[in-house]
């Protein structure tokens, strides 16, 4: 194989679509095939592995226990008299 600076650095697929492939006779296409293949082999290894941006959450530290707030705040102030949310049934029809 001998490489050739003046080959397009894509050329059409050989299959008969118009898809185009990179060509290996130009340098610049050999470089972008062999990064394609170490791109894919990283990544592919990076997945295996759980690392990267592949990397498991880290398990939640269980937090002490705290107790629950102190809800008084949401009490209604003195003097306001607190209704039932139930309607009062009436007599009449």
């Amino acid at each position: 194989m001998r490489l050739d600076e003046n080959e397009p650095v894509f050329q059409r697929s050989k299959w008969g679509t118009n898809r185009y492939e990179y060509n290996p006779n130009n340098p610049v296409g050999l470089a972008l095939i062999v990064l394609s293949v170490a791109f894919a082999a990283v990544m592919l290894i990076l997945m295996h592995n759980h690392a990267g941006p592949f990397a498991l959450p880290p398990d939640p530290t269980p937090a002490s226990w705290s107790p629950p707030p102190d809800m008084s705040r949401w009490a209604l102030p003195a003097g306001i008299p607190s209704t039932d949310p139930t309607p009062a049934s009436s007599d009449s029809p």
